[in-house]
């Protein structure tokens, strides 16, 4: 089953964002290339400053459980430590994905119910 990762992390130093983000790359491209990863983006929010949203895709607990486990995952935090949170985050959570759907039917239209 699907494991979708999501939330938001934010920085003290607004004005860094962009580079911390940047020089996460060799992180962010080590985690894609894991088995399992569908999806692994750390994007800036340009709305909000400071925000740098999260969002990963795993195809299973267990692929998710090795990201966690592997030099990828701690090599990132150990590069996100180098520069101070706000205070009063929100946690990133997981979520386990049972059905996946097109947000448009076949006639086009958006839809925000899931069809059986």
């Amino acid at each position: 089953m699907t494991v979708v990762i999501s939330g938001y992390i934010e920085f003290e130093a607004h004005e860094d964002v962009g580079q911390i983000i940047r020089s996460a790359r060799p992180h962010i491209e080590g985690a894609l290339a894991e088995e399992g990863c569908i999806a692994y983006a750390w994007t800036q929010d340009h709305l909000t400053e400071g925000r740098v949203w999260v969002y990963e895709e795993w195809t299973s607990s267990d692929t998710l459980a090795a990201h966690l486990n592997s030099h990828w995952y701690r090599d990132m935090g150990g590069h996100l430590a180098q520069f101070a949170r706000k205070p009063g985050t929100p946690p990133i959570q997981k979520y386990r994905v049972d059905l996946v759907q097109p947000v448009y039917d076949q006639t086009g239209v958006a839809q925000g119910h899931f069809s059986t």
